[in-house]
C-alpha cells in the first residue's frame, strides 16, 4: 500500500449524537487549550466556537505514519538520512490538518442548518464531528454528509496543482503527492454508500426522500455498511495479495500480508460497529418522545419550611406522593426537599429535623414545563444541572417534582432495549 493507505478515514465524519442524560455536576469547568478533558482528549482550539480535541490515540497513528512514510522516503530520497523522519512527521501533521478541514466542512454546514455541534475529535483512524441533532429534511442530510468528501476532493486538487509548481523527486514534490493521494483516498472511502461513512448518510438521505421515512433510510444504509465491512475484511487482503493495488505478487511478504489483514480487520470492525451504532441511535431517537416530563414526574405535596420531616413524610405517604415541595404561607413554591438528604436522616431524628434544612432553593432553570419531552427535555436539564426540578403546568400550577435519577434510568432503559434490524 502507499504511504497514505495507512491513514484513511474510515470513521464516520458526521456523527449525530444521541442526547446525553442530564449532568449531575452543578459546576462544570471549561477546559483551556492544551489541557486534557476527560473523554475528549487534548483541546487544541475552538474554530467556529466548536472545541477540537486530539485523542491520545492520534499520537500512536502519527508515530505509525511517520515510521511508514519515513521508510518510503528512504527509497525515494535516500540523501535525507534520518531527517526523513522529520519530513514524515510533518506529513502526518499535515494529513490530519486536512482531516480537520474535512470535519470543519461538516461543522460549518451543521451550524448553517442550526444544528448544535458538540465537538470535533481527531482519532486513530481519522476524525469525527459530533452533531447533537438530526437534520430535519433529507436534502439537508445529503448536503451535510457530502460537504466533507467534497472538501477532501478540493484539497486533493489543490495539492495536485501544487505538484505542478515544484520539481518532482524533491521533498516538496513528495509531500504534495502524498497529501494529494491521502485526501483522494479519504474522499473516495467516505463516499462509499454505507453507514457510518458519509456516503452511507447520503444513501440514507436518498432512501429517506424516496420512502418519506428516515428510519427506512437508516436501516438500508446500516445494512449496506455491514456488507461493506465484510467486503473490506475479505476483499482488501485479496486485492493486495493479487497485486491489484499496485504491488507485484512476488514482492509481497508474509509480514506485509499480515499487516494488510490486520488493517482490513480493524477497518471492517470500525465500519460494522459504526453501522450498528447508527441503527441503535436511530431507534433511540424514535423512543425519545416517550421521555416526557409529565410521565416521569413524581407526585409531590406542599409543606412549609418548618414542618418536621416525619410529619412531611406522613403527609406524602397519605397522599401517595413521593416528593416534597417547600412553600411559603401564600402557597408559592420556594424550594425542593432533596431526596438524598432525606435518605441521610435516621428515622429517630426525623421528628426533629425541619424540611427547610434539607431543601434546595428554587433557582432559575429549576422550573420545568410538564409539556417538555424527548430531546428538548434532556437539553433543558443538561443546560441547568440539578438533582430535582419543580414541574409546573402552563398555568404555573405545581404538577410535581422531576428527579434527575428517574430521567437517567428512563434514558438508560430506552437505550438498553433490543434494537430490531
Amino acid at each position: 500500500m502507499d504511504e497514505s493507505g495507512k491513514s484513511q478515514d474510515p470513521e464516520e465524519s458526521v456523527r449525530p449524537q444521541p442526547p446525553e442524560p442530564p449532568e449531575r455536576n452543578n459546576a462544570p469547568k471549561g477546559p483551556t487549550p492544551g489541557k486534557k478533558k476527560s473523554g475528549g482528549g487534548i483541546l487544541m482550539g475552538r474554530p467556529f466556537g466548536v472545541p477540537v480535541y486530539v485523542a491520545p490515540s492520534w499520537f500512536l497513528v502519527a508515530a505509525l505514519i511517520t515510521w511508514v512514510f519515513g521508510g518510503q522516503l528512504e527509497r525515494v530520497l535516500p540523501e535525507l538520512g534520518v531527517a526523513r523522519y522529520l519530513v514524515s512527521l510533518f506529513f502526518a501533521v499535515a494529513f490530519y490538518a486536512s482531516v480537520l478541514v474535512h470535519e470543519l466542512a461538516h461543522t460549518v454546514a451543521a451550524i448553517r442548518f442550526k444544528l448544535p455541534v458538540r465537538r470535533i475529535q481527531l482519532q486513530f483512524f481519522g476524525g469525527v464531528s459530533e452533531i447533537e441533532k438530526e437534520t430535519e429534511t433529507p436534502g439537508r442530510e445529503f448536503v451535510l454528509a457530502f460537504v466533507g468528501p467534497l472538501l477532501s476532493l478540493v484539497l486533493a486538487g489543490v495539492f495536485y496543482a501544487g505538484m505542478q509548481l515544484v520539481e518532482p523527486g524533491t521533498v516538496p514534490g513528495v509531500l504534495l503527492a502524498g497529501l494529494m493521494i491521502s485526501n483522494l483516498i479519504v474522499a473516495v472511502f467516505n463516499l462509499l454508500p454505507g453507514l457510518p461513512l458519509d456516503g452511507g448518510r447520503m444513501l440514507r438521505a436518498l432512501v429517506w426522500k424516496i420512502t418519506g421515512r428516515p428510519m427506512s433510510g437508516t436501516i438500508a444504509a446500516a445494512w449496506v455498511g455491514r456488507a461493506l465491512a465484510v467486503t473490506v475484511l475479505i476483499g482488501l487482503p485479496l486485492l493486495t495479495h493479487t497485486g491489484a493495488l499496485g504491488t507485484a505478487r512476488p514482492e509481497i511478504g508474509g509480514a506485509d500480508s499480515l499487516t494488510d489483514a490486520l488493517l482490513a480487520a480493524i477497518l471492517a470492525a470500525i465500519i460494522w460497529t459504526g453501522a450498528g451504532n447508527s441503527l441503535r441511535m436511530a431507534r433511540l431517537r424514535e423512543r425519545l418522545p416517550d421521555l416526557t416530563a409529565r410521565t416521569l414526574t413524581r407526585r409531590a405535596v406542599p409543606v412549609e419550611t418548618d414542618t418536621p420531616l416525619s410529619e412531611a413524610l406522613r403527609r406524602a405517604n397519605d397522599a401517595g406522593a413521593r416528593a416534597l415541595v417547600v412553600v411559603d404561607r401564600q402557597g408559592t413554591p420556594t424550594a425542593l426537599v432533596r431526596e438524598a438528604a432525606i435518605v441521610g436522616v435516621p428515622d429517630h431524628r426525623r421528628p426533629w429535623v425541619p424540611v427547610g434544612a434539607l431543601s434546595q432553593d428554587l433557582k432559575d432553570g429549576m422550573r420545568v414545563s410538564a409539556e417538555l419531552a424527548g430531546e428538548d427535555l434532556l437539553e433543558y436539564l443538561r443546560a441547568t444541572p440539578a438533582t430535582e426540578y419543580l414541574v409546573v403546568e402552563e398555568t404555573g400550577e405545581i404538577y410535581g417534582v422531576l428527579s434527575t435519577g428517574d430521567v437517567e434510568r428512563a434514558f438508560v432503559s430506552a437505550m438498553a432495549r433490543k434494537v430490531g434490524s
